[in-house]
């Protein structure tokens, strides 16, 4: 039986008889009964396929059978412009059923909200932010608007998880959670994403509820690509061409581009439209409605600002300048067209550039594949965190530590965040002036009333950070905005500059009110704003690449300019790109050039990598490659590669906190100056490095991935067996059945619990020397396993599991029991983050320098074993994932085994038995 006859009768009669609809698609049959059924859900489907709906109507059909208290269920967006895109859908759908909605936003009047709140609407559709506002507010009971509250859909899911954003708005949800009496039912809405599981899991975050992800299959669907390589006149001309008599949307990289593309197309009388961050939203409203509404002929030049589900129409063509940074964009924004029958999706690239010519290419072969980007996740998102403490001290007149831990600890984004450190936070923050404490509850402290408390904490409800920016206006109407450093090149009366698609003169600059005043120009140079990050491509985008210039397949949607332009990339890359004879390095006129083709966020890595190792390189990267500047030799790299390789390399703790150190201030989040030294080194270190990726690499640029040509997957074929293999980032896979190389001689004593814990450490009081081990993750130092071998047994502590460790610091802490590690440095940072500070170290690795000096094969313990104990460890498992659960037979084997050695090691050194 379909669906629609599980609906509540009105609900029947709205979509029959006003829709006028026959049957529900694929997607809205299979939402429709998971989300009746009571299930939390990801529903899956290309632009325009229903979604909205696929989660709707179920939701509006619940509200109808039992009517809600207040507000029964939300629907939230990314961004404002959705939220208004959708308002009168959804109000148009439950008009016809007879439910109120409210659209609450920071744009809609103070009066429009009170009377919402004395008398609230079934269904409420909203931002993150504006949730946010509505929980801090003295004017807003949260438990009598939403102590009903049933279900929560989110639109556009794949925008906000994995992000700052997205932590916010699952803080503010299980806030939410905590009023209301059901368990709150969780929707999202998505376009395909490589993980949608784990979206499902960020989702849930403390709900009950069973989940599933709703994924029908997509009916083929014909797709006219097309890619050229113009010069930026010519590029101009043909966009033109293209646009004319049609309805299309030129998607731009930058919001400077898409002013120059504007003026170039308008000059060439084509009625033009801009859209980006940059414009008011009172002129982007105007462009979106007249593209709507207008004829037949019209191109919107935009930024990512209408990727997406924004409703402009049907539309004949997508432009993209140069090409968008991942395939998740890519797929989006071609998304927006073929909606009509008969109509192919399509998306012309206008490439100026050879390197724009790979991208777009990569970018098609791998949506052809079925690959998209996976969403990041994050269990260590510390500057929300910083948010949601001052958030709940705000909304509930001050906060105890206890509580807040148990509110934010059941965030997904938090979790990876320990109690030892949230408690360090917090004093950190009370000593910093962030917080007070009075009366046992933490409340906002000078440093944040100062910061937040002007125009009545308006700039604390988001967690992203709005540059400084002065407003231009044309008489009484916002044209937009332009940030500082471009304002300070303006002169009044002569200069003349590009914004919204016109040109406009300067009259007068007012510093006091940031407001630039202007009148049309019949000419301007374009603005320019300043960015804040580094754009990084993906591994997977750049090593498709990589295939692309190594192989010699012929792609038809690349027209004649294009495929010129790849021929002769190929041809200068052509014997670069064999590791074999070459290794990817090549010798150029100022030094050496490390050919990866690993993404932004590796190779500045192995930037920071080689300059640790050799601090007189001049080193720079870029999504492509690495670079070493000057008078360095091959081999002189090729010995800082091999220290590389070494996977204790990327385990010195002492070495990635210099370069952390060193990383230039990126102001990632308004929430950077609250948070401890040691917070901001990981925050810009999560950003800018991928130890794991990089290590991946460099084993594999050592031929520790290699496979015969015959194993490669069809369709990728290089042009030499030798030729680098596209292989996930992070240390080889490791085969799960594979037998230890090394079994420990004692038994292994697994400890899961605090009770567990306590039994050990009463137990450990009896011995007198402990060999310790830790076991963490690669880029954020984060603990998941503590061993330490004793006469005995070894023990193995899961600290994923394992609440409080408190009750280890003082065994840790004493001083007449040896702690036998190797390497203490790391050791003891990483025990030292969890409160459990560690005294009477005995160092293996600092002893076998000591007593050895340098020899061969260096002080690492796989050497230091071999040496002293005739043990050969198999260190594959060193940079395995460690937050997997159940741990495999062989990591277990390896953690077990690192920690027994070390009391064979002290044996070995305090005897005093070295030759």
């Amino acid at each position: 039986m379909s669906v629609f006859h599980r609906f509540h009768p009105r609900l029947r009669e709205g979509i029959a008889h006003r829709l006028g609809w026959t049957h529900l698609r694929p997607v809205q049959e299979q939402a429709g009964d998971a989300i009746l059924a009571g299930r939390n859900a990801v529903v899956l489907a290309p632009t325009a396929g229903g979604k909205t709906e696929a989660a709707l109507f179920p939701t509006l059909s619940t509200l109808l059978h039992t009517p809600p208290e207040g507000v029964g269920a939300l629907y939230i967006a990314p961004i404002k412009a959705l939220l208004n895109n959708q308002a009168t859908r959804l109000g148009q759908y439950c008009e016809m059923v007879g439910l109120d909605r409210f659209v609450w936003h920071g744009d809609v009047g103070s009066a429009a909200r009170r009377a919402f709140v004395r008398a609230p609407t079934a269904l409420l559709m909203t931002t993150p932010e504006s949730l946010e506002v509505m929980q801090v507010s003295t004017r807003v009971d949260p438990a009598r608007l939403f102590s009903d509250l049933r279900v929560v859909v989110i639109d556009e899911i794949h925008a906000l998880a994995g992000t700052d954003r997205g932590a916010h708005l699952a803080s503010v949800i299980e806030r939410l959670a905590t009023v209301s009496r059901h368990d709150v039912q969780r929707v999202g809405l998505s376009a395909t994403v490589g993980n949608p599981d784990a979206i499902l899991e960020w989702l849930r975050g403390s709900s009950a509820r069973p989940g599933v992800v709703v994924d029908p299959p997509a009916a083929p669907q014909p797709r006219h690509l097309l890619v050229l390589h113009r010069e930026a006149g010519a590029l101009a001309h043909d966009a033109a061409a293209m646009a004319r008599g049609r309805k299309s949307l030129f998607f731009c990289q930058s919001r400077r581009m898409t002013e120059a593309i504007a003026d170039r197309m308008k000059a060439r009388g084509v009625p033009v439209h801009v859209h980006h961050s940059s414009i008011s939203a009172d002129e982007r409203a105007r462009a979106e409605a007249e593209f709507h509404g207008g004829g037949g002929e019209a191109c919107i030049v935009c930024t990512s600002t209408l990727e997406l589900g924004i409703d402009v129409g049907d539309l004949d063509r997508v432009f993209q300048a140069e090409a968008p940074t991942s395939v998740g964009a890519f797929l989006q924004r071609m998304g927006r067209t073929g909606r009509r029958p008969n109509q192919p999706a399509n998306t012309t690239f206008f490439c100026e550039t050879s390197e724009g010519v790979w991208l777009a290419t990569a970018l098609i072969e791998l949506a052809r594949r079925g690959w998209v980007e996976s969403v990041p996740r994050l269990d260590r998102c510390w500057p929300v965190l910083v948010h949601q403490l001052f958030a709940l001290a705000l909304s509930h007149n001050g906060v105890g530590a206890e509580d807040a831990w148990k509110r934010l600890s059941a965030v997904p984004d938090f979790r990876g965040i320990h109690r030892a450190e949230f408690n360090r936070l917090v004093g950190w923050m009370l000593a910093d002036g962030a917080l007070r404490l009075v009366s046992g509850l933490l409340v906002l402290g000078d440093k944040a009333e100062r910061r937040f408390g002007r125009r009545n904490f308006m700039d604390f409800y988001a967690v992203f950070q709005s540059p400084e920016t002065y407003r231009v206006m044309a008489g009484e109407r916002a044209v937009g905005s332009v940030d500082q450093e471009f304002t300070d090149r303006l002169v009044p009366g002569s200069s003349c500059f590009l914004l919204g698609g016109r040109a406009w003169a300067v009259d007068a600059i007012d510093h006091g009110d940031r407001t630039i005043a202007v009148r049309p120009a019949p000419g301007g140079i374009g603005p320019s704003w300043s960015g804040y990050l580094p754009m990084f491509l993906g591994f997977e985008v750049c090593r498709q690449i990589l295939w692309l210039l190594a192989g010699t397949d012929e792609h038809r949607y690349l027209h004649a300019t294009a495929r010129d332009a790849l021929d002769e990339s190929r041809s200068t890359f052509e014997g670069l790109l064999d590791p074999v004879r070459s290794g990817g390095v090549v010798r150029t006129d100022d030094g050496l050039t490390w050919w990866t083709f690993a993404g932004g966020r590796i190779n500045s890595t192995l930037r920071y990598a080689l300059t640790a190792i050799e601090p007189g390189w001049t080193v720079v990267a870029d999504n492509f490659a690495v670079h070493i500047r000057g008078s360095v030799t091959r081999p002189a790299l090729d010995d800082a590669i091999a220290q590389m390789g070494d996977a204790e390399f990327w385990e010195d703790a002492a070495l990635w906190r210099r370069v952390a150190d060193g990383l230039p201030g990126y102001r990632l989040s308004k929430f950077q100056s609250f948070v401890p030294p040691w917070v901001e080194r990981e925050m810009l270190a999560t950003h800018l490095l991928d130890l794991a990726g990089a290590w991946g690499v460099v084993a594999q640029w050592q031929g520790v991935a290699r496979r015969p040509v015959a194993d490669i997957e069809p369709g990728r074929r290089p042009v030499d067996a030798h030729a680098f293999e596209p292989l996930p980032p992070g240390p080889p896979t490791l085969d799960d059945d594979r037998p230890p190389a090394v079994e420990p001689t004692r038994p292994v004593r697994w400890v899961r619990s605090d009770e567990a814990l306590r039994l050990l450490c009463g137990d450990l009081g009896g011995y007198s020397v402990l060999g310790l081990d830790v076991e963490t993750t690669l880029g954020t130092r984060a603990l998941c396993l503590v061993q330490i071998a004793v006469a005995d047994f070894i023990a193995l502590i899961d600290v994923l599991e394992v609440d409080d460790l408190s009750s280890l610091a003082p065994l840790m802490a004493d001083p007449s029991v040896p702690k036998v590690v190797h390497y203490a440095p790391f050791e003891t940072s990483v025990m030292a983050r969890y409160g459990l500070p560690l005294t009477n170290v005995f160092d293996t690795c600092a002893e076998s320098r000591a007593q050895r000096g340098k020899v061969d094969g260096g002080h690492n313990l796989k050497a230091v074993c071999m040496r002293e104990l005739g043990l050969e460890l198999d260190k594959t498992d060193q940079t395995s994932d460690w937050t997997r659960r159940p741990l495999a037979g062989h990591q277990v084997a390896y953690a077990a085994v690192d920690a027994e050695v070390m009391l064979s090691l002290y044996d070995v050194f305090r005897g005093g038995r070295l030759i």
